[in-house]
């Protein structure tokens, strides 16, 4: 029996948006670049269905909209991006969703600010996904 492992990447997904913990940067904005992957082992053969995947124009929606909604903390938008991926595609056992903001407002210049959050389904919660 062969395993197959799907992992399905969106990267540099430019928003321009206001997140920010100053009140400038809630009125200025920035500019942010978005990836999301999610990973999941493949139940059976490919076919021409949607529903044995994931679909990447939903973790573009769900970025977007993300990305509308004003926060203090990339933190913030990240680990709400990461919960709504999951929700929407149970089956996933592995996503990491990264936020980078350029320029940040501390003066360097060329700078980038980073967030990334990883989740990975632990094994306990496998056997307990698997009804073991």
């Amino acid at each position: 029996m062969r395993t197959i492992r799907q992992h399905i990447t969106l990267t540099d997904l430019r928003f321009y948006a206001f997140h920010g913990y100053y009140p400038e940067e809630q009125v200025l904005g920035n500019e942010f670049i978005v990836s999301i992957h999610v990973a999941f082992y493949k139940r059976g053969k490919a076919e021409e269905d949607l529903s044995g995947t994931v679909n990447y124009e939903t973790l573009y929606g769900i970025a977007k909209e993300e990305m509308q909604c004003p926060r203090k903390l990339l933190e913030t938008v990240t680990e709400t991006m990461l919960d709504r991926v999951l929700a929407e595609f149970p089956f996933v056992d592995e996503i990491e969703v990264n936020i980078c903001k350029n320029n940040p407002p501390f003066g360097a210049d060329h700078a980038k600010a980073n967030v990334a959050l990883v989740w990975k389904l632990s094994e306990d919660t496998a056997s307990g996904r698997l009804g073991a």
